[in-house]
């Protein structure tokens, strides 16, 4: 199938199934053949703008047997059962992140799709963010040295105004903004340092206008030795960065992994240096595909 895109469909088809739409466009070597969300207005506008046809239901999506492929954008509460049916369908799943909302499901869903021998990818595009590719190997090649700490913020002000539906539902998000947003770092923090070995966490509610604790901090150790802490915050302004600090010096990843300061052993300030942006969304399919 060298020469051939592989067929996938899109479960979920708001702003972030929009956005998955788009990065397989640029993917090059995908293509959304078939669509499905419970509204029907909202599934023939995405089968229009992608050229795809709209089902009227997931299991239908599951019976074509031209499908290869899910990519899954919705609610967290659903993945599980989505997974797990598609994997029974033999069918290969991509899943935003987070992967379920409890490790007891997150098993679940790695055991249906080994079972089914389908491959499982869940959505953390911000590790393929070329600052961060950048830090990771500036660690695997020593120039940090030792890394003993790492930090990670991933913050923005949405809480203020929070919108109505599930993104503002505790049972959705029982973790507040990391469950949905900060998860991104704790994937980032994984990619630099591996395996946690122990984690804490504490989460609090400081400003009323949304249901979801507003700030939610965790620190982690890792098996590889180093420690590392992560903040999200709803309330604040936007932030996005991850750091990396060894006994050689420090890296810092910043906007979205579009910039890349490095602070040397013996000098009192960073510098920033080069790297290629990418495109984090697009590789990611692309990789799934």
């Amino acid at each position: 199938m060298a020469d051939e895109k592989v067929r996938l469909a899109s479960i979920g088809l708001a702003n972030w199934g929009t956005m998955l739409g788009n990065a397989a466009k640029r993917a090059g070597n995908v293509e959304i053949t078939r669509c499905f969300t419970r509204t029907e207005s909202s599934r023939e506008e995405f089968a229009e703008k992608f050229g795809c046809r709209p089902a009227a239901s997931f299991e239908e999506v599951l019976k074509d047997s031209e499908v290869e492929g899910i990519l899954i954008a919705t609610p967290h509460s659903t993945h599980t059962d989505l997974i797990t049916q598609a994997a029974s369908a033999g069918k290969h799943v991509f899943v935003e992140k987070p992967l379920t909302l409890t490790v007891a499901d997150a098993d679940k869903c790695i055991d249906a799709t080994e079972k089914a021998g389908v491959t499982l990818l869940v959505g953390h595009h911000r590790r393929r963010q070329g600052a961060n590719r950048r830090i990771r190997a500036m660690i695997d090649e020593g120039a940090l040295g030792m890394v003993h700490a790492l930090e990670a913020n991933l913050s923005n002000p949405n809480g203020q105004n929070p919108r109505s539906g599930w993104r503002n539902d505790p049972a959705e998000c029982p973790a507040g903004g990391m469950t949905g947003l900060g998860v991104h770092m704790v994937d980032n923090l994984q990619y630099l340092a591996g395996p946690v070995k122990r984690v804490s966490a504490f989460s609090k509610q400081l400003f009323a206008a949304g249901n979801l604790d507003d700030v939610t901090n965790i620190i982690l150790e890792y098996e590889s030795g180093p420690l590392g802490y992560i903040t999200t915050c709803y309330v604040t302004p936007k932030q996005c960065t991850t750091s990396a600090h060894g006994t050689e010096g420090s890296a810092w990843s910043e906007d979205e992994g579009e910039r890349l300061y490095l602070q040397k052993k013996g000098e009192n300030e960073r510098s920033e240096l080069s790297v290629d942006g990418g495109d984090a969304l697009a590789e990611e399919i692309q990789e799934f595909g």
